[in-house]
């Protein structure tokens, strides 16, 4: 197999797949994606016994129990997809909106026009629902997608692209408009990511070594976080109970996401009142703790804790506590072992709160609530592609007005430049 000439065929069918989608109209595309919902109910045997065959190989290839349960596709999972290509079609379309239109001295009106990016890449692991889940919203922004999984899921995802472009076709859209690059070699990635001019954006979703991987070898733009290394600061005029309930929720509720914290920093003020008990709380939930030295004064079971811990992104229950003498302390340790993320005080002073929300720089800055609120659904952008951490084009959870640009548009009458 020509490995270069593979990829390049399905990205040019993906290219004819963007313009033939940016032509579609809103209904269209809604009618798309229910259509999808749909058929994808009606195959769940079909793309559960593919996904045994990606199991089977799976445990052949001794991968651990999580990496297993991330692969699994079941009844409740197929399910899942289903409501959230549907729960997609019932958003608002983003594409056309005109935004800031105004008025210059000339007569002329300027403005800007909400368009699709064009030809988006995906780069990711394990879960097959992610296949779904970008097909959805990409296509309701307008955009051809490019969909490339791990090998691991190959049989599952597979049979998913399969559905869902017999399905778009019924409807009029081009099947290149959803494109799957089922070549396991790495090389296929390694190719995807030399063609500018043809893909405009790729969006990578996995580990810190796939991101990493993707970003030094890519010559398109790349929209990425590399690690989430969240921070709950409980402030020395923090509610205790609440910050106990936000601390405990940021760690534990789901620890094996980006937007779980990694270390709770204490000011010291309230660190005696509230550390045996909060610390007490975090071991009944299974939390393996680390902390400072001021912390293990305080609990002297707690492990030590190496400043190289600071960095790591568990993505597990253990976490880091660190007391710090101020609010000060506080963002000075998130700008130097923070990942940008997802950051949150806990305050009652309101000129603390919004000292924290205008000096730390992260994706998502919160005052009294979780990290794990940092996320497209919670935020009301319905769904979400990932969490960027990025500056550039968009910052925080991507939904659908983030997988659209901008185009200037004028409405003159006439003018001309002197």
């Amino acid at each position: 197999m020509n490995i270069k000439a593979s990829v390049l065929s399905r990205a040019e069918e993906a290219r004819e797949g963007a313009r033939s989608l940016a032509k579609a109209s809103p209904e269209q595309k809604n009618r798309a994606l229910l259509r999808m919902a749909a058929a994808l109910g009606k195959k769940s045997k079909e793309l559960i016994k593919a996904n045994a065959k990606d199991i089977a190989g799976a445990d052949k290839k001794g991968l651990s129990k999580a990496m297993i349960d991330r692969l699994t596709l079941n009844n409740r999972r197929i399910n899942e997809m289903c409501q959230g290509l549907i729960e997609v079609a019932a958003l608002p379309d983003p594409v056309g909106e005109i935004i800031r239109m105004r008025r210059r001295p000339n007569g002329m009106t300027v403005g800007k026009m909400r368009v699709p990016i064009g030809v988006i890449g995906i780069i990711y692991e394990s879960r097959p629902n992610v296949t779904a889940d970008a097909t959805g919203l990409c296509l309701k922004a307008g955009n051809a997608v490019i969909l490339r999984g791990g090998s691991e899921a190959i049989h599952a995802n597979k049979a998913i692209v399969k559905i869902l472009r017999a399905a778009a076709k019924k409807e009029g859209i081009s099947e290149g408009a959803i494109t799957f690059i089922d070549i396991p070699d790495r090389q296929a990635i390694m190719e995807l990511l030399k063609l500018e001019g043809i893909v405009d954006l790729i969006i990578p979703r996995g580990g810190e070594g796939l991101i990493r991987a993707v970003t030094e070898n890519s010559r398109i733009p790349v929209l990425k976080h590399y690690k989430g290394i969240c921070h709950v600061f409980v402030d020395r005029d923090a509610d205790l109970k609440m910050a106990g309930e936000i601390c405990l929720n940021s760690k534990t509720q789901r620890p094996g996401t980006c937007n779980a914290i990694e270390t709770m920093l204490v000011d010291e003020k309230i660190s005696k009142e509230f550390l045996p008990d909060m610390i007490k709380t975090l071991k009944k939930a299974g939390v393996t703790i680390k902390g400072c030295p001021a912390t293990r004064k305080i609990a002297p079971s707690v492990k030590s804790i190496s400043e190289e811990d600071y960095y790591n992104e568990y993505l597990d229950l253990v976490i880091n506590i660190r007391v710090v003498k101020d609010i000060d302390e506080a963002m000075e340790h998130i700008a130097r072992y923070g990942s940008a993320h997802s950051d949150s005080i806990v305050t009652k002073d309101y000129a603390s709160g919004m000292r924290f929300l205008r000096e730390v720089d992260s994706s998502a800055v919160l005052i009294n609530a979780s990290t794990r609120l940092n996320d497209g659904f919670q935020f009301g952008l319905g769904a979400e592609i990932g969490i960027s951490t990025d500056k550039i084009h968009a910052r925080g959870p991507m939904g659908l007005e983030e997988l659209t640009c901008t185009k200037f548009i004028v409405f003159g009458n006439g003018q001309i430049r002197e």
